[in-house]
């Protein structure tokens, strides 16, 4: 109390407010180093008398160490734990599937471990409900690697830049590949038994469809749709084969169906090419002809064949079929002389052709100059994923086809092993821990 009176006589009652700002400054100044009489007497007028006394009352400085810092910026436990129970005790349960549905798909799935009842909640109706109103997410991609021995499957989520590496949970004698998918789910097919499986690749849940009713096999292109928003209104799955034969498989129903007769007015056989994936744009499903050039449509609601004549691009190599925005895409290699570049083409409805709408950047393509270079290219939904493969090289790149972007992906290497990987073969996928096969 002496000494408070004492700096009180120095600067004044009417002063008060003023030394207490001063001394604020005063003290930060502090933990840097000492004060020098004169530079204070400048800013402040006070005498070296007050200087002295606040000398007096401060300890000497020293350097606080680390620990000392992080201790005073952590927050006290007991009182976050308390800010904790009093946030969620009064936070409306109703709500908890609105927050979770709108978080990000990994962050989901952690969220299942907390208890039971988040555990169960993924696959309520209420949840899809929720899930199905969130704006739709990057899709995710799903693929076989070129080292097949084991059903080596490897997803990539766009989102986090991150490889993912679940097991089939089939047999390891059933080597099956991703041929389809719609609506979170994607549509297997067993090679050696030629049999559908319907799975969620992020729940690893599955399916096995009913055989085909068509008891010979040839190759078939398969495309998939949904009957609605969510794959709780079922979905179909159909096959086509170069000769015309076709079935439709409904979930609804959980049997195949030939809807009707192959038009006599498509010349057969039909030459697909089954390097392209069909499309899916609502219950249309699209189809890349070789010969003629051009796009074979179905619309499984109808039933209803069209064909459509279309000149491919000058110079295209390897090229497949894509969909953005209701918008049939195409995706393919210009390769002149030894100058090789992808490039993106939309199909025009009024005069069916083709209109290229962007191209890979000229400094990614010099990479590919004089090489003999391959491509298989996996997307739908406005995201496409590139594997660009040439003699020791190997190139992983994703697309944009909203904001035009060209991204390089992290190499995809097997869990315990350095060695890079390729992209045989897969589909994308939009992500939906609720989707039921």
């Amino acid at each position: 109390m002496g000494e408070v009176a004492a700096l009180r006589q120095l600067v004044g009652e009417g002063r008060k407010d003023q030394f207490e700002e001063t001394v604020a400054w005063y003290l930060l100044d502090f933990e840097h180093g000492s004060i020098k009489d004169d530079h204070c007497r400048a800013r402040t007028g006070y005498n070296s008398e007050l200087l002295k006394i606040m000398e007096a009352n401060q300890s000497p400085p020293r350097k606080r160490s680390r620990r000392d810092k992080n201790r005073e910026k952590a927050p006290n436990s007991n009182s976050t734990e308390e800010m904790q129970q009093e946030i969620w005790s009064e936070f409306p349960g109703d709500l908890f599937e609105t927050v979770v549905a709108r978080l990000p798909v990994a962050a989901i799935f952690r969220f299942r471990t907390v208890c039971r009842n988040w555990y169960s909640m993924l696959g309520s109706e209420s949840f899809s409900q929720q899930y199905s109103e969130v704006p739709q997410r990057l899709p995710w991609f799903y693929t076989i690697t070129h080292e097949n021995a084991s059903n080596n499957v490897a997803m990539y989520d766009p989102s986090l830049k991150k490889w993912h590496h679940p097991s089939v949970p089939l047999a390891p004698a059933k080597i099956v590949i991703p041929v389809a998918s719609a609506g979170g789910l994607v549509c297997l097919l067993d090679l050696s038994h030629r049999n559908f499986y319907i799975c969620n690749p992020l729940t690893q849940s599955l399916k096995e469809i009913p055989r085909r009713s068509v008891q010979a096999w040839s190759r078939v292109a398969v495309g998939m749709v949904m009957n609605g928003g969510t794959s709780n209104e079922g979905y179909k799955v159909m096959w086509l084969g170069n000769d015309g034969n076709y079935e439709v498989y409904d979930s609804m129903k959980n049997m195949w169906s030939c809807p009707g007769t192959f038009p006599p007015s498509i010349k057969l056989p039909l030459a697909l090419n089954f390097r392209s994936q069909p499309v899916a744009v609502g219950s249309m499903l699209y189809f890349m002809c070789a010969e003629p050039e051009g796009v074979l449509s179905y619309d499984v609601s109808t039933g209803i064949w069209r064909q459509f004549v279309i000149p491919l691009p000058l110079h295209l190599t390897d090229h497949t079929l894509a969909e953005f925005q209701g918008r049939v895409m195409l995706v393919g290699l210009l390769c002149k002389n030894a100058a090789t570049c992808v490039c993106i083409w939309e199909l025009q409805k009024m005069t069916l052709l083709w209109k290229e709408v962007d191209r890979m950047p000229n400094i990614w393509c010099l990479e590919f100059y004089g090489k003999h270079m391959k491509m298989t290219c996996l997307g739908n939904s406005g995201l496409l994923m590139l594997s660009l493969k040439a003699k020791r090289m190997n190139r992983l790149v994703t697309y944009n086809l909203l904001n035009k972007e060209w991204q390089k992906v992290p190499d995809c290497m097997l869990p315990c092993s350095r060695k890079k990987q390729w992209i045989a073969c897969g589909t994308a996928f939009g992500p939906c821990p609720s989707a039921l096969a």
